[in-house]
């Protein structure tokens, strides 16, 4: 399912939608503060339900840009200036609707009732780490954590679902226990380690406390460079597709979405991952055409690193060209063409 994470847009659709009540069903029925979720797409139908309360859309993109263990006001400028370079917007707009976001969400911490809302990909749980890791009184939180839903055996997100669907799902919440925030702050912990070795080091302990997260962190660790060709899952399964045929951008991003178990990426992103490629896809006409030395990468003949260098964050881990780790299809090493 394509998302839209623009930041900036989505953040401040989401508080000007809040603030003045937009969008919500005429019923109250149930006393509730926070509805905390994904992204404005769930957001926006959540409003649309009987369930009451107000509801806030979290908006970041924790898979993308660099996600150091700093304090939560310094993370946010952090944050905020990475969007702006990508395009998003304003950083002090972008600053000031994080911001926000945070406040809203630690007020009714202090005293009200929140639900959860998340799904089961990269994009929700690393979102939910983060979340969790601001919770001081899990009495006062509930979960609603899915990976499925019945009657959608394609389903890939909330965002899809519709108002009585979301609805449907309120038997399914369930307490936030101490034991899921210790886990929660663990691997928050650990994903913004300068070091991604400490995410594998995480999955071979019990994370049975939040289902989902062992694969996403998987997944996660599955960006960084392969040993054998230097190339991230995703830019893998890029040239794979472009190997097969020439493709448009919007048919390579849906076939590329088919090739997930989760898909957690939003087109955007997607897009500027294949940009990333630079001279190993080209795009002569209306397609995208894999080059000969996109071949030779994807044929491990050579390595996307040393033609192309490295240079991005994957959690709290930078990845540079000369001091960056690979990922050998089951554990973390040190950076070496293959």
């Amino acid at each position: 399912m394509a998302r839209d994470h623009r930041p900036r847009a989505r953040l401040a659709l989401a508080l000007d939608a809040e603030r003045r009540g937009e969008g919500r069903h005429p019923r109250v029925s149930r006393a509730l503060s926070l509805h905390v979720t994904n992204g404005e797409s769930a957001a926006g139908t959540l409003r649309r339900t009987g369930l009451g309360g107000s509801v806030l859309a979290w908006n970041d993109v924790l898979h993308e840009g660099p996600v150091p263990a700093l304090p939560a006001d310094e993370l946010r400028e952090v944050r905020a200036r990475f969007f702006s370079q990508a395009g998003w917007g304003s950083a002090r707009e972008i600053l000031d609707d994080l911001g926000q976001r945070d406040r809203l969400f630690d007020e009714a911490l202090a005293g009200d009732h929140v639900v959860l809302w998340f799904e089961h990909d990269l994009y929700d749980q690393l979102q939910l780490l983060q979340i969790l890791d601001r919770v001081t009184d899990p009495a006062r939180v509930e979960l609603i954590n899915i990976a499925s839903f019945d009657g959608r055996p394609d389903f890939r997100g909330l965002g899809e679902l519709s108002a009585g669907e979301l609805e449907s799902l309120w038997p399914a919440r369930r307490p936030v226990t101490e034991e899921v925030v210790r886990l929660a702050r663990a691997a928050w912990d650990v994903v913004r380690s300068p070091t991604p070795a400490a995410v594998e080091e995480l999955l071979e302990s019990d994370t049975s406390a939040l289902p989902f997260l062992a694969a996403a962190l998987r997944r996660h660790l599955e960006e960084l460079p392969d040993v054998r060709s230097g190339l991230s899952r995703s830019e893998r399964q890029v040239l794979e597709l472009l190997v097969d045929q020439p493709r448009s951008p919007l048919q390579l991003f849906l076939a590329s979405q088919d090739r997930e178990e989760a898909p957690f990426a939003g087109d955007a992103w997607f897009y500027r991952c294949v940009a990333g490629l630079g001279a190993l896809v080209v795009r002569p006409g209306n397609e995208l055409v894999v080059t000969d030395t996109g071949r030779e990468v994807l044929a491990g003949e050579a390595d996307r690193v040393e033609l192309l260098g490295i240079d991005r964050w994957l959690g709290g881990a930078h990845l540079r060209t000369g001091q960056h780790w690979r990922w050998d299809g089951s554990h973390v090493v040190r950076g070496s063409a293959a």
